[in-house]
This record gives structure tokens, C-alpha cells and sequence, in this order.
């Protein structure tokens, strides 16, 4: 029996959270739903540091090609008013500045809507999801973003990689890819690597619908804006601001 790759990874889900006696952090099944908080002012301590997306990068045999109409991002920074728009928090304080962006991983996705193949989709926890082998290039999922958060491969990505980490899998020429809020680390407890590797601790990461973990203390006590949500995607990275 042929088992396929989004088959594969919502049965290890399951397996993991019953070995682990329920500590595991992936609990889909049981009501989460990840996000993150992003404090910009932390952020903008340091703005020429770029450790989140190098890490990322590295991790996720993300390929770097010279051509900027080719290139394939993950995590990458974004001056605030082209994140946000003009709105009444583009203060003197953000305008110019650079903060990183990542998808939004929405609790409405636009993306899993239009997608034909399933080759995109939400997993119970709340991340979207891509299976490459599924897709087919359509790139109507890039086309329904209105965040910019997925890359397509216009060329064989695997000769542009400048070291190959053998432990996560290359992607081929055609396909999309995105941000998965490195799903592969939570299966093993871990945080997603740019939550982890922030010198600021400018990232937190949680569970939006546990009003004890401390992604929810955050929104309490900060004041915080989502990009575009009028759209009505709802999406799960929150910017301190």
C-alpha cells in the first residue's frame, strides 16, 4: 500500500504525541494552533543581523541564485511600510526599516482554497503546509498569497545550494515552497530554528489558543498588528510595535 508524503507526516504527528505521553509539541488533535510574535523594536536593537535567516536557509537547503527574479525565501526582511502599507503605525520609528517577514500560516489560507493538487494544506495545529511532490506548478497558491510568502523554482534549486544539509530534502525544478514553521523541529520538541537562534529573542513562538503559554501573555500585555487583516485569512504572526 502506497502511503503519500502529507499521509506520512499527520500519522508520525499522531505517533509522536502518543510516545511522548502528551508532552510532545505537536498536539494538533487536541486544539492548538501555532503562531509567533515578532517584536520589531527588539528586532531594530540590532538591524544588520541576519542570523533567523541564515539559519533558515542553512537548515532548509534554501538555494541562493544571483538573479532576484529566481529567488527563493523563507524568512527575509521587508521594509515596514511595504509589510504593513501606509497605516497610522508607520511611525517615524519603523519607515525604512527592515523587519522580517515569513508566511503567515493563516488560519483562513487562501493559498489551500485555490490550490488544485492538495498539494498545499492546514494541518490541524494551524501550520500550512507543502508537499512538494504534489505539486505540480501551478503557482496559483502564489497567486492567492497576499503576503508574497511562497518561491517558485524556476530552475533545478540543488546546484545553488552552498552546503546541502543531507537530513532535510532538496525540492526539484517547478514546485513552490514556504516557511513550515520548521515542522520537522517541532516533531522533535524543538522550537522552530529562527525562534531559536535570535540573538534579541525578538521571536516567540506558542500556541494561540492556550491563554497560559506566553505567546497569548504577549498579546495581552503589548500592543500588536497583523498584516492585512482585512482580508480576512487571520493570520498567526503577530509584530510588537
Amino acid at each position: 500500500m502506497s502511503v503519500t508524503r502529507k499521509e506520512f507526516l499527520r500519522a508520525a504527528g499522531v505517533s509522536l504525541v502518543v510516545l511522548a505521553g502528551g508532552k510532545s509539541l505537536l498536539k494538533g488533535a487536541n486544539g492548538k494552533r501555532w503562531g509567533m510574535v515578532i517584536d520589531v523594536p527588539k528586532c531594530l536593537a540590532k538591524p544588520d543581523c541576519t542570523k533567523c535567516m541564515d539559519a533558515c536557509n542553512a537548515a532548509h537547503n534554501i538555494p541562493h541564485f544571483t538573479d532576484p527574479r529566481r529567488e527563493v525565501k523563507w524568512i527575509w526582511k521587508a521594509k515596514f511600510e511595504d509589510a504593513f502599507g501606509e497605516t497610522e503605525y508607520a511611525a517615524d520609528a519603523f519607515r525604512d526599516k527592515l523587519l522580517p517577514v515569513l508566511c503567515n500560516h493563516c488560519a483562513q489560507p487562501a493559498c489551500v482554497r485555490v490550490c488544485p493538487t492538495q498539494a498545499t494544506w492546514k494541518r490541524e495545529d494551524g501550520i500550512v503546509m507543502m508537499d512538494w511532490h504534489r505539486c505540480i506548478g501551478c503557482r496559483y497558491c502564489m497567486a492567492a498569497c497576499p503576503y508574497g510568502s511562497r518561491s517558485f523554482n524556476w530552475s533545478d534549486p540543488r546546484p545553488a545550494i552552498p552546503a546541502l544539509n543531507s537530513d532535510y530534502p532538496t525540492r526539484t525544478r517547478g514546485v513552490v515552497e514556504k516557511c513550515t514553521f520548521c515542522e520537522e523541529r517541532l516533531a522533535k520538541n524543538q522550537l522552530p530554528l529562527c525562534v531559536e537562534v535570535c540573538p534579541q529573542k525578538a521571536l516567540t513562538f506558542g500556541d494561540l489558543n492556550d491563554p497560559n503559554s506566553e505567546i497569548r501573555r504577549k498579546l495581552r500585555e503589548q500592543f500588536t498588528i497583523q498584516r492585512k487583516p482585512e482580508l480576512g485569512t487571520k493570520p498567526g504572526i503577530y509584530y510588537i510595535v
